[in-house]
């Protein structure tokens, strides 16, 4: 595994927009904000051509356009890390344009963004056996003030973090729209962290392996494709084993089932070492008496190893930046969770 070089005072922040860009609100101000904020810190900032584009299909611009941007800023010595303007819903379908060869070739560079951007994030890891940071989008750096989960995605960002320990409270429900574009999140609900096989609850959890995943509904669709060379990642990390972290957007109750069930008959978990799931968008959703949790760890079971669930990771923020391609330790009990990311 490849590591990119943390960003250093004065380094440059470049962004990129192969998802959404920022081109409504609440997020052109809020990714105004974060300029504003990220500047303020003394980064110089580089802008890609489709940040504030808004004439794609479920992306900014044409596929062609977002792989360009994309590859072009991988692969630019003028910014030092990239961020992602946004998710979005068909980033897919600019990886047939993407330049791999260009991008594996190139020095690592650190690429944050979640949902959509599970298709380059994953990707960079599988494919190109690059880290990546599975963590928040731009605009939300222009919060105001910053949440301890967009300071420690920050922080890690300089590699001065690298232990994540979660947070006490989260967002069911935004305060941010087009009024309001830079509130900071609405987290009221306590954190309430779920220990499979449950006799884990009173206990301690320990899980040791190499991270990866993202969003669900990304990684079903790459499943059986071109770009699914998960099996081969796997087996060349055996020895390490490997820690997922999976989380879901659109997907209901039966569609998280569904996606479990291909995932596992598709070799995907084979070494796993343990589980990381995130809070759901649908949260509480309840379908022929199928919950969240019955949803995943039915099937998960036969593994034998931990699964925690409901952490904070994904759609209902805040949520842990993780290094996607990084060895970490796990540990966890009584409402606790702390992973300690290694860069080997």
């Amino acid at each position: 595994m490849r590591y990119p070089k943390f960003l250093e005072e004065n380094g440059t922040i470049g962004f990129v927009a192969p998802s959404f860009g920022c081109n409504i609100e609440p997020y052109r101000t809020a990714f105004l904000s974060a300029q504003e904020k990220l500047s303020g810190k003394g980064h110089r900032l580089v802008l890609g051509p489709n940040c504030y584009e808004g004439k794609g299909i479920g992306i900014s611009n044409t596929p062609a356009l977002c792989a360009k941007e994309l590859t072009d800023a991988y692969c630019s010595r003028e910014s030092d890390l990239l961020l992602s303007c946004a998710g979005g819903e068909l980033m897919c379908e600019i990886l047939d344009d993407v330049d791999w060869e260009k991008i594996k070739n190139a020095p690592p560079k650190w690429y944050m963004g979640y949902s959509d951007n599970t298709n380059f994030t994953f990707l960079l890891a599988t494919l190109c056996d690059v880290a990546s940071v599975y963590g928040p989008n731009a605009p939300a750096f222009g919060m105001e003030p910053w949440h301890p989960a967009i300071a420690d995605a920050y922080e890690l960002l300089r590699g001065r973090k690298l232990t994540m320990e979660g947070y006490d409270c989260w967002e069911k429900e935004s305060l941010k729209d087009e009024e309001n574009p830079c509130m900071p999140y609405h987290a009221t609900q306590p954190r309430e962290l779920r220990f499979f096989p449950e006799a884990g609850n009173d206990g301690e959890i320990r899980m040791e392996g190499r991270l990866l995943g993202g969003c669900m509904d990304c990684l079903v669709n790459l499943l059986g494709t071109q770009y699914d060379r998960v099996e081969d990642f796997v087996q060349r990390y055996r020895e390490d084993g490997i820690l997922w972290f999976l989380e879901a957007c659109d997907l209901n109750v039966m569609a998280i089932r569904r996606a479990v069930w291909q995932m596992q008959h598709a070799g995907w978990f084979r070494h796993v070492k343990g589980f990381l799931i995130g809070r759901p968008l649908q949260y509480g959703q309840v379908l022929m008496g199928l919950d969240q949790y019955h949803a995943v760890y039915d099937l998960l079971q036969e593994y034998r190893v931990p699964v925690v669930m409901d952490v904070d990771l994904g759609h209902l923020p805040p949520m842990m930046p993780l290094i996607c391609g990084a060895k970490a330790v796990v540990t966890g009990g009584a409402n606790q969770l702390t992973v300690a990311m290694k860069c080997e």
